[in-house]
């Protein structure tokens, strides 16, 4: 039988939220060539958001985009269902900018190589950080995020979700173990 815990209501997942983006802030206290891009669909959303406390924060307008990374998975072969393609919207050129890479969990970190390369097929970025809302272990390769908003301990078969309220109508993070 699963059980569903809920780690971040909607109150601490803005919170969350607001932690990120003071952190971005301080590692980048003028915010000069930064620019964000989420990975589709959620981390996507969450760089939206980031974005628009960091605009305020620094009175400028960053650059963002959102990257569908499903034609650079290494899993095609042995995946049950095809997967949905996203559009990626990269309007800003990339060989300038400190790319900060959005994503809501950080698992094996396939995801993050996969949507890494394909940032590369923009340019070449003059740096590349890693934001993720969740990490929750488990990596296959070695990626480490440098802004995390929340560690948790989970089994391999476990799940982890996020939900949004563009897509889901609610903000929280659960956790849901087999």
């Amino acid at each position: 039988m699963n059980t569903t815990t809920v780690i971040a209501t909607s109150a601490e997942f803005e919170n969350v939220l607001k932690d990120l983006a003071e952190a971005i802030a301080k590692r980048h206290p003028e915010g000069r060539d930064l620019a964000l891009v989420g990975i589709q669909r959620r981390g996507a959303d969450i760089a939206a958001r980031l974005k628009a406390l960091l605009d305020e924060r620094f009175g400028v307008r960053l650059p963002l985009g959102k990257l569908d990374i499903n034609l650079y998975r290494d899993d095609w072969t042995s995946l049950q269902v095809q997967p949905s393609i996203q559009c990626t919207e990269i309007p800003f050129d990339v060989s300038s900018a400190m790319i900060i890479l959005v994503d809501d969990v950080l698992f094996s970190g396939r995801t993050i190589r996969a949507a890494m390369e394909a940032v590369l097929d923009y340019g070449r970025p003059r740096r590349l950080e890693l934001l993720v809302l969740v990490d929750r272990g488990h990596r296959e390769l070695p990626i480490q995020p440098d802004y995390v908003g929340a560690r948790v301990e989970t089994a391999l078969a476990d799940r982890v979700n996020v939900l949004v309220r563009e897509r889901d109508g609610e903000d929280a993070v659960q956790v849901i173990r087999a």
